[in-house]
């Protein structure tokens, strides 16, 4: 199992974000966590889909 698992705080920094931020995210199911009792894991990889798709909002006015 080579999943690297980073806390809220680990994740916050790799993205340049405010830990607050990334709870918002697992919150609103934008991006996946793992429990582990009663800590929060987020893998490595999740991130790294995260960057490369982009994070678009939902409501985007910029559509036509």
């Amino acid at each position: 199992m080579g999943t690297k698992l980073l806390t809220i705080v680990e994740a916050a920094e790799r993205l340049a974000l405010r830990p607050g931020t990334i709870r918002k995210l697992i919150y609103q199911r934008r991006l996946p966590s793992v429990k582990l009792g009663r800590s929060v894991r987020l893998r490595e990889e999740d991130l790294e889909a995260l960057i490369r798709l982009g994070l678009h909002p939902l409501n985007d006015r910029r559509r036509p």
